[in-house]
């Protein structure tokens, strides 16, 4: 083997260990500083070098932990990019630690037994607790809602056959497909009072709380539950604080046991960013109008910043849809709440008496238990499934609960009929009965106390209000004490209020609402009905905000100068929705009553005609899309949902004769007999009535102009003209487009079994109504 004769190697062959290694070092970083190349040429060099292995791998470690502090006084010129480097490591062994640190302390697991806690239990507002009554745990009774999507778009993107126009999807259909469809990272979830918003998001965030979330094949994520109306003066201000801290600031600590967490920095930012949160946004129509700008800003930019975790926000239908353009809060996809079936009313009521029975006696659930517990169940199922009227009420959960609660205290009282005569009786219960039961010494049966509330809620509805601070709460009930001469102290009436009846509830401090809107608009109805001050409603007739208020009223009253006056006010959908709450009047005066009917009648007439002014004037003018669109709104708003809905089968099962007949008149009569349902039902009729059969659906497609080119059309591909091309029976189309995207015929045909939804529309509306 030849010498080696290179001096410097000799001379580095002698030199002790240190300065090898800083040789090595420097060369390395001569052929490209502390990166990925510079490592690997240090490696390079390290390894051909007389180091000892085990020494080197040791070495190497020291080296990349100290590399700027040993490099220092050897290569001034690298001082800036290794100072870069030292930075960057530091910070990742920062967070490394961090994260750590969360692992060790449990942070994240004590964090979600907190949020567990704060939804473990059913506390349904305007259900109050009576004595032998109790609050079951939320996962003992919850019944899964039934979620509509609207009308389908394109984002929706299941499997053909996946999903039918009829089918009753979940929450969790759309969170186990939020990994891959971005657009159900958005949901917005819409219904009016009653129907278990809250309820549900409880049951999300209690699922991945408790880590169950594999029982419905959905990843692991962290939620967060944040009940808007908590935090709507923080969030309209001018800085309010971004997600992060509004979790790690305001909704951490509000938990139960919460303020005694101390969270990592850093870690709500990392969760959001990573897309491992689900954020909850509950009650976006609480937030009051003036500030609901600010809020949706907001919501928008944390959903803009997180864009992978998913954001879930409930609102009531007219608050969401009927914002400000330049200040919308818009989710990808609007989830409809749908009426409780019955399959879902006897699920809940079995539920419910089982958990009652079963804390009655001790927490046992022995045979004799459960069989008390069913025959209460079946007994009340037994009342309500009997009677429409009931039926009507149990559609809505929180009224269905109510109607439980009633049934237990009173097992052997008929059930009320109606939902004004439920309000009245649960009233009574609340404010006389539960008192006198108890034998409390109140000052609830020393007054009309429900008159002071009705002046209460009257005025809370006049000043668009749903909470109120309690000093201006105690002014007004001095006042109205005052009014009714009554000597009752204002702060003890106010006491007995919130602790006994529980009518009033103070869910933040020193603020205070009723249980629920519904007994505020209710008590409203009921002031003004009893004070003859139906004027009152006249100036509001065109406002959603009074709408519950107004037919809660009719339901009291003979409504025919109300109606007629909502006539006179072009508002033929509110005049139709205040003639079905009418029930039949009652007259010690036979004379007066006939009279009253007679007028009634007539009143009908009037409603009908009113409501058909704006179809009747677009077939006038054959603006022929228009009237399609317009046929679509009277058929929803009829059914009592809003557009954008869906029609169930029992909608158009139980779709008022006369109202069909109507509409069809009209274009039977503008088109010269060309459009029409009857022109349509003659021609499935020609086509064997189809219902399984796909050619038959096509033919009677092709007929109607459906069909064309060998493919399903689109809605916006159709012909919304009359000539001699345009097939018979062409329109009306859209209640049957419902369903479908306009001009995506591939959705249409495609993504859905268009022959279910098909089938119920035509054997409903046409073999059943139109015969």
């Amino acid at each position: 083997m030849a010498e080696n004769t290179d001096p410097s190697k000799n001379k580095l062959e002698k030199a002790p260990l240190n300065d090898k290694i800083a040789d090595i070092f420097f060369k390395a970083l001569m052929t490209g500083g502390v990166t990925v190349g510079g490592l690997g040429a240090f490696w390079s060099l390290l390894k051909d070098s007389d180091i000892p292995k085990a020494i080197a791998s040791a070495v190497i470690g020291l080296s990349i932990s100290y590399a700027a502090k040993m490099l220092q006084p050897i290569h001034k010129g690298n001082e800036r990019r290794l100072e870069n480097t030292g930075k960057a490591i530091d910070e990742a062994i920062d967070n490394a630690t961090n994260q750590f640190i969360t692992k060790v302390s449990g942070f994240e697991d004590r964090y979600l037994e907190c949020q567990k806690w704060d939804c473990q239990a059913v506390r349904s507002e305007g259900v109050a607790q009576y004595e032998g009554i109790f609050a079951p745990l939320l996962e003992e009774v919850f019944v899964p809602l039934a979620l509509g999507t609207g009308v389908i778009s394109p984002g929706l993107k299941f499997e053909a056959g996946e999903i039918e126009p009829f089918a009753d999807l979940n929450i969790w259909q759309f969170l186990a497909k939020a990994e891959k469809e971005l657009n159900f990272r958005q949901l917005a979830i819409l219904a009016w009072g009653g129907y278990g918003k809250t309820t549900l998001l409880k049951h999300v965030a209690y699922i991945y709380a408790t880590k169950q979330h594999q029982r419905y094949d959905v990843p692991k994520r962290i939620p967060v539950l944040l009940a808007l109306r908590k935090y709507r003066d923080l969030l309209s201000q001018d800085n309010p604080p971004n997600l992060p801290m509004l979790m790690a600031q305001n909704h951490i600590p509000g938990l139960p046991e919460g303020a005694d967490l101390a969270v990592p920095e850093n870690w709500a930012q990392e969760i959001l960013h990573d897309g491992k949160a689900v954020v909850m946004l509950d009650g976006f129509d609480e937030i009051p109008k003036t500030k609901r700008p600010a809020v949706a800003r907001w919501v928008s930019e944390q959903m803009q910043r997180y864009r992978k975790s998913i954001f879930i926000c409930t609102a009531r239908p007219k608050a969401y849809k009927e914002q400000e353009p330049g200040d919308r809060l818009t989710l990808a996809t609007m989830l409809w709440v749908q009426d409780f079936k019955a399959e879902q009313r006897k699920d809940f009521v079995m539920r419910w008496y089982l958990c009652q029975e079963r804390y009655a006696n001790g927490g046992r659930n022995t045979p004799d238990v459960q069989q008390g517990a069913q025959l209460a169940a079946t007994e009340l199922l037994t009342q309500i499934e009997s009677r429409q009227e009931l039926k009507d009420l149990a559609k809505n959960p929180l009224l269905l609960n109510m109607i439980a609660t009633f049934h237990r205290r009173f097992p052997s009282a008929e059930l009320p009929k109606r939902r004004v005569d439920l309000y009245k009786e649960i009233c009574l219960l609340q404010l006389r009965d539960r008192p006198r039961a108890r034998k409390l010494e109140t000052v609830l049966t020393q007054c009309e106390a429900q008159t002071i509330l009705q002046c209460l809620a009257l005025h809370m509805m006049q000043q668009r209000l749903e909470c109120i601070d309690r000093a201006a709460l105690l002014q007004l009930i001095n006042q109205f004490l005052t009014e009714q001469r009554e000597t009752v102290i204002p702060k003890d009436f106010l006491e007995q209020v919130v602790q006994v009846s529980e009518l009033l509830v103070e869910r933040e401090p020193d603020e205070f609402e009723f249980s629920h809107l519904s007994f505020q608009e209710y008590l409203a109805a009921t002031h003004i009905a009893q004070q003859c001050q139906e004027s009152l409603l006249y100036e509001h007739l065109a406002e959603d905000w009074w709408k519950p208020t107004i037919l809660l009223y009719t339901a009291q009253v003979n409504p025919i100068s109300l109606i007629q006056e909502a006539i006179r006010q072009n508002l033929g959908d509110l005049a139709y929705s205040c003639s079905k709450e009418t029930k039949k009047p009652v007259d010690s005066n036979l004379e007066t009553e006939i009279h009253v009917i007679r007028n009634l009648a007539t009143t009908k007439k009037m409603i009908q005609a009113a409501r058909h002014q704006k179809l009747k004037e677009y077939l006038q003018n054959e603006q022929w899309q228009a009237a399609d669109q317009e046929t679509y709104r009277l058929m929803i708003a009829t059914v009592g949902k809003e557009e954008g809905q869906l029609f169930a089968p029992e909608d158009l099962q139980n779709f008022p004769c006369n109202e069909l007949r109507a509409i069809d008149g009209l274009w039977v009569n503008h088109s010269k007999g060309r459009f029409g349902f009857s022109v349509q039902k003659h021609l499935w009729k020609e086509c064997h009535c189809p219902k399984d059969n796909i050619e038959d659906w096509k033919l009677f497609a092709q007929k109607v102009g459906w069909h064309t080119d060998d493919k399903f059309q689109g809605y916006s591909n159709l012909k919304f003209k009359l000539n001699s091309d345009t097939p018979l029976g062409h329109l009306p189309a859209r209640p049957f487009f419902a369903y479908f995207t306009a001009g995506d015929g591939a959705v249409l045909w495609n993504v859905l079994d268009y022959r279910s939804g098909f089938f119920y529309i035509f054997y409903y509306l046409f073999a059943a109504q139109l015969e």
